[in-house]
């Protein structure tokens, strides 16, 4: 997929076409068990439709509906270390982030978004392939659903949201706010000091609150049942080129109920002309 000795592309050339992380390249992080890619596959699927559950509730689902033998322990680990994820209802697991990092105050409640770049958010879901597993982050503009850049890792890394974050900026211009959850890769200095930096407020989901990025959740959900679950990725190379496929579609083809039917595309650039 990466050609470390070609000619004329660099590695970070090569990396920036594929929407690939260059820590991938450095970094391989140690496989997991054919057993426990098989349970994160379940879980995600579960998870879906099942949100509210945390780990323990999965483990009890896992083990009384679907018959495996596993440890609540293994459990844990894959649902909030691996995966990324937690349950929406508050409770002590609610959100994985560092403590010792800064968390700012939720900038979106009583907030009407009618501009494109008025209010972006930005998150991290897990995505199953066949053979492993890789991480999407995502930014999407919430007045118009427009998908504004992604990119793929096989890690979750502070730099890797924070450079594609860079290039929506370099792409799209800055938005007035931008809106994540309270995850350690966001609320690292690394992301932080870039955000407000560029001028950007930085908004946070309140604990246990995933009604308040609601809009990027939603695109998870779409992403997964209407590509990622019917035509599971053989490789990286295939994630980047069906992602690549996919998006294209949800921006310039599919119409969004939440927007009245709209392309997210056109009223995108739309009301960006409208307002220039």
């Amino acid at each position: 997929m990466i050609s470390k000795d070609h000619s004329i592309l660099s590695l970070s050339r090569q990396c920036k076409l594929l929407k690939l992380h260059r820590s991938g390249l450095y970094y391989k992080p140690k496989g997991e068990s054919k057993l426990n890619l098989e349970l994160m596959k379940l879980i995600d699927a579960h998870y879906m439709d099942h949100c509210f559950k945390g780990a323990r509730r999965i483990h009890t689902w896992l083990t009384m509906d679907k018959g495996y033998s596993v440890n609540h322990k293994r459990i844990e680990r894959l649902y909030y270390k691996v995966m990324g994820l937690r349950a929406v209802m508050p409770g002590k697991h609610t959100s994985r982030r560092n403590k010792a990092h800064k968390v700012y105050p939720y900038l979106l409640r009583n907030l009407t978004v009618t501009v494109p770049n008025q209010v972006w958010a930005t998150d991290i879901t897990y995505i199953p392939m066949r053979k492993g597993f890789m991480y999407l982050v995502a930014i999407i503009d919430l007045h118009s659903r427009y998908v504004l850049n992604w990119s793929v890792s096989n890690t979750m890394d502070a730099s890797w949201c924070k450079e594609t974050l860079e290039e929506a900026i370099a792409i799209h211009g800055k938005p007035e706010i931008i809106n994540t959850d309270q995850g350690s890769q966001f609320t690292s200095e690394v992301f932080t000091k870039f955000v407000l930096g560029s001028g950007i407020k930085l908004s946070m989901d309140g604990k246990g609150r995933a009604i308040d990025n609601v809009f990027i959740e939603r695109l998870w959900r779409t992403v997964k049942y209407e590509s990622v679950y019917l035509n599971p990725p053989d490789s990286a190379i295939d994630l980047y080129k069906q992602l690549k496929k996919y998006f294209n579609y949800y921006n310039t083809k599919r119409r969004h109920q939440g927007i009245e039917n709209q392309i997210p595309v056109n009223r995108y650039l739309m009301k960006n002309k409208q307002v220039a």
